[in-house]
C-alpha cells in the first residue's frame, strides 16, 4: 500500500479530531536494548545496589564496572558472555540508580557489598570480573573470602590499587596530566544518540547508549547536558592515594592489561602538533609503567594469567573479541 500523505487529515476530519496525527504524538520512552533484568538488592539500611540479570546458564559471572561507570557499560559485553554463563552486573553505590551513604574504609564497604549481593542472590562460588578501579574489589574480596569465590577477572584492573609488589610502579606513576580533552559541542548533545555517536569518534568504540543515560543529566527535552556529579566518587580517593594492602591473588587469575594502551582517535586527527607530543610523551609514561606493573605482577603470581593486549582502557569494548576470547579459555579452566 502506497502513503498517502492526506490520510491522517482525512482521518481527522471524520473522526472529528478524535485521532491525533502521527507527527504530533510524543516520542515513546526510551527503552534499554539490552537483554537484562533488573532488581534492587539491600546492603545495609538504607542502601539498595541495581543489579542486571542478563541471564544464561552455566557457572555465575558478576561484572563491576569501573570508576565513574554503571553496570550499564556491560550492556553490549555481557548477552555474549551469557551465551555460556549466567551474567550479573553490579552498580556500585553512589552511582547510577544505586544508593549511597559513605564508609570510613571504602574498601571493605565496596568489598561486603558485593559479598552482599552475591549472598543475596545465591550464587555460589561466581566468577568476579572487573575493570578498572574495580581490581580493588576484586582483590577485597579475594582476601577476605577466597572459600566464596571461584576466580577473578582483572579488565585494565591489576594496577596498584588491587595489587602492591616490591618491584612494582606506584600509584602516583599514573596519576599524571594527558593531552587536554575535547567537549561534546551543542550538536553533540542534541540526543543521547548523538552524544554516543561522538564519544565513539572520540575513542574509536562504541559505549552503550544505556550508560551515557545513566551518567549524564538531562534537560526537560531529554537532551544530555553534562556528566552527572556521582557521591560514590568520594570513595576513589582513598584507593587511589593508599597504597593497596593485597599482595597475592589466593584464586585462579586472568589479568588482563592494555599494554600498549591505543592513543584515543581524536589524537591522531588533531592539527596541532602539540596535542600529538603531549599525547606521545604520555602514553609511553602510562605505557613503561603498565609493563612494570604486568612484569612485577606475573612474577609475583605465577599462578595467574597475565595477557597484554594493544587496546583501550576500556579493553571489553575496544577489544571486545580478544577479551571474550580469554575470559572463556579462563573460565573452561575452572573446577
Amino acid at each position: 500500500m502506497k502513503f498517502r500523505r492526506e490520510a491522517p487529515i482525512l482521518v481527522a476530519v471524520v473522526g472529528l479530531l478524535a485521532v491525533t496525527p502521527a507527527w504530533t504524538q510524543p516520542p515513546a520512552p526510551w527503552r534499554d536494548p539490552s537483554p537484562h533484568a533488573v532488581r534492587c538488592v539491600a546492603v545495609e539500611d538504607g542502601v539498595q545496589l541495581e543489579v542486571l540479570d542478563w541471564g544464561g546458564s552455566g557457572r555465575p559471572v558478576v561484572l563491576l564496572a569501573g570508576g565513574g561507570n554503571t553496570a550499564h557499560v556491560f550492556d553490549g559485553f555481557a548477552p555474549k558472555l551469557a551465551t555460556r554463563y549466567h551474567v550479573y552486573g553490579i552498580t556500585r553505590r553512589g552511582f547510577g540508580a544505586s544508593g549511597f551513604s559513605t564508609a570510613e574504609n571504602p574498601v571493605a564497604r565496596l568489598r561486603d557489598d558485593v559479598l552482599a549481593v552475591m549472598a543475596a542472590l545465591k550464587l555460589e562460588r561466581p566468577v568476579l570480573a572487573g575493570h578498572s578501579i574495580a581490581g580493588a574489589e576484586l582483590s577485597a574480596v579475594a582476601s577476605l573470602r577466597p572459600d566464596r569465590i571461584a576466580g577473578l577477572v582483572y579488565l585494565e584492573a591489576g594496577y596498584p590499587y588491587a595489587f602492591a609488589v616490591r618491584d612494582g610502579p606506584r600509584m602516583n606513576e599514573f596519576q599524571i596530566s594527558g593531552p587536554p580533552f575535547p567537549r561534546p559541542s551543542a550538536s553533540d548533545r542534541a540526543s543521547f544518540r548523538s552524544l554516543q555517536r561522538w564519544d565513539a569518534g572520540v575513542y574509536g568504540f562504541r559505549m552503550p547508549e544505556a550508560e551515557f543515560r545513566q551518567i549524564w543529566d538531562a534537560d526537560g527535552a531529554g537532551r544530555p547536558q553534562q556528566p552527572r556529579e556521582a557521591p560514590g566518587s568520594q570513595l576513589f580517593a582513598a584507593l587511589m592515594s593508599s597504597p593497596a594492602p593485597f599482595t597475592r591473588i589466593p584464586v585462579p587469575a586472568l589479568v588482563v592489561f592494555a599494554n600498549p594502551h591505543v592513543p584515543e582517535r581524536w589524537i591522531g586527527r588533531s592539527a596541532d602538533p602539540r596535542v600529538r607530543q603531549a599525547a606521545q610523551a604520555y602514553f609511553a609514561a602510562i605505557d613503561a609503567s603498565t609493563k612494570r606493573q604486568a612484569n612485577a605482577l606475573e612474577a609475583a603470581v605465577p599462578t595467574a594469567r597475565v595477557v597484554r593486549l594493544r587496546a583501550s582502557h576500556y579493553v571489553f569494548l575496544s577489544n571486545e573479541h580478544e577479551t571474550l576470547r580469554e575470559m572463556r579459555a579462563f573460565l573452561g579452566t575452572l573446577k
